[in-house]
């Protein structure tokens, strides 16, 4: 069930009805955790024994590790886990990529790999696979060391509002919560509702149009120099609305049952740096890497090599992490080159002494911004392409290198309309959002109730009338 398709608003009013008429927080929890198991199966029931197992087999390790916090005890934990994202995510990527390697050396002919690795990807185990790394993790560090029941452990990582697709979480940042469930609070059900219906419109009026700009464009065999533009622009800002509008209709839907999820976007496409970038896009996902990875590895505690190469591995784990494809692996890769050189230039300007005040720093102040989106949807086109010659051609095209014998899809006027209004969207949000918080959600509250319902009446004849066709979340995938 997609968070915008009709199946999950009936599904949604059936678990809010009764959890209205729960009475304990026990019977609140096992109605949720009751509803998220219904919710996840609702897409392939057969993979709720892989995540039953999952739980299983991390709650015996979570409570070893409380026992006695042993590193032998977390590696295995960590290997268990990685073993099976790496059997049901990567083993065709990798078995591919090995026979690929022995053909260009004739060693495995034209031998490929077996029909039966084409299983589905099973929906969100990249997620709740480090929901619960973080969870043994945590405990092993001494961050978190309290006794959890198996039915509030296996609530945290199902939760079906982060379940699929995050925030990612850490158990300190839910576990307790959902050990303290209140009945539906009025103030709750507003703010929820309304963050909810904000990424409601991000993904039915933006994202779903966006997305058939995408695919049309980069489905095609050859684009001039406008149409790599606008193919790219519109994914820039179809990954963004997709990705912050489910996370907003998740912590939307979170908060209406009292429960406070993190933010996983703060505008990101104003950002002035990669690293900054990094900070606001998809952060939940962002700290994690951090945390669990770049400061284990050594963070910039070390030489400037050293500090490079942690960067880069970082990066390029987490370019991996999002899909099987060496494309996955370059994306991650170019994030880390970026991270690089924007670390090397700020050393290089404090060196010479190069202030903001300064005529450079000045001038560095206004290029920042547009120059971090650029290099951004640079980055973007090895996220989408499905292949590198279909990446490097786009690439090309939007550097004006494009092919003149390619076959050119026209683009439409009302295209190019969609992706102005959605870069409209995007620069707009954060001063809106700003205004919004001054004035308070209160005082919309205070209208007269035919004001307020005329606006709900429009809007939802305009999702209705201009909304895209419904598409899946991006991140399903991951």
């Amino acid at each position: 069930m997609i968070f915008s398709s009709a199946p999950f608003f009936v599904f949604f009013a059936a678990v809010f009805a009764l959890y209205l008429g729960a009475n304990s927080v026990r019977q609140r929890a096992g109605l949720l955790l009751a509803a998220s198991i219904i919710f996840y199966a609702s897409w392939k029931p057969a993979y709720l024994l892989l995540l039953g197992a999952s739980l299983g087999v991390n709650y015996f390790i979570y409570n070893l590790l409380l026992k006695k916090r042993s590193l032998g005890i977390l590696v295995t934990g960590v290997a268990v886990n990685l073993l099976v994202l790496g059997t049901f995510k990567y083993l065709r990527f990798a078995l591919d990529s090995v026979l690929w390697i022995g053909s260009q050396f004739a060693w495995t002919g034209d031998a490929k790999a077996p029909e039966w690795l084409n299983w589905a990807l099973p929906l969100g185990i990249s997620f709740y696979t480090f929901h619960m790394l973080s969870a043994i993790i945590d405990v092993y560090r001494g961050d978190w060391a309290k006794p959890v029941s198996f039915p509030r452990w296996c609530l945290y990582v199902t939760f079906f509002p982060h379940l699929i697709a995050g925030p990612i979480l850490r158990p300190g940042q839910l576990i307790d919560q959902l050990g303290e469930l209140k009945p539906v609070e009025r103030a709750g059900l507003r703010l929820g509702a309304a963050v909810f219906v904000a990424g409601l419109v991000k993904k039915t009026l933006f994202a779903d149009n966006l997305a058939l700009i995408v695919d049309r464009l980069y489905a095609a065999h050859g684009l001039d120099f406008r149409g790599a533009w606008i193919a790219t622009l519109a994914f820039a800002f179809q990954i963004y609305f997709d990705f912050s509008g489910y996370s907003e209709m998740a912590i939307g839907l979170a908060r209406i049952f009292g429960v406070s999820l993190p933010r996983n976007f703060l505008y990101p496409y104003i950002s002035r740096s990669p690293r900054e970038f990094w900070r606001r896009w998809h952060v939940t996902l962002s700290l994690w890497l951090r945390d669990y990875l770049y400061i284990p590895l050594g963070g910039s505690h070390g030489t400037t090599a050293r500090t490079q190469i942690n960067l880069l591995t970082t990066m390029v784990l987490g370019g991996l992490w999002h899909g099987a494809n060496w494309t996955f692996v370059f994306w991650g890769a170019l994030h880390g080159m970026l991270l690089i050189g924007a670390r090397a230039l700020e050393q290089a300007l404090l060196y010479f002494g190069v202030t903001s005040r300064s005529m450079i720093g000045r001038a560095g102040a206004i290029v920042s911004l547009p120059l971090t989106f650029v290099l951004i949807c640079f980055t973007w086109v090895f996220f989408r392409a499905p292949d590198f010659g279909r990446a490097l051609s786009i690439s090309a095209a939007m550097l004006g290198l494009g092919s003149p014998l390619a076959s050119i899809p026209p683009i439409r006027l009302y295209e190019i309309a969609i992706v102005a209004g959605s870069a409209l969207a995007v620069f707009v949000e954060p001063m809106l959002v700003k205004l919004i918080g001054s004035r308070g959600l209160e005082s919309w509250w205070r209208l007269p109730f035919p004001i307020r319902g005329a606006s709900y009446a429009a809007l939802v004849l305009t999702l209705i009338v201009l909304g895209g066709q419904t598409q899946k979340f991006i991140y399903f995938d991951f």
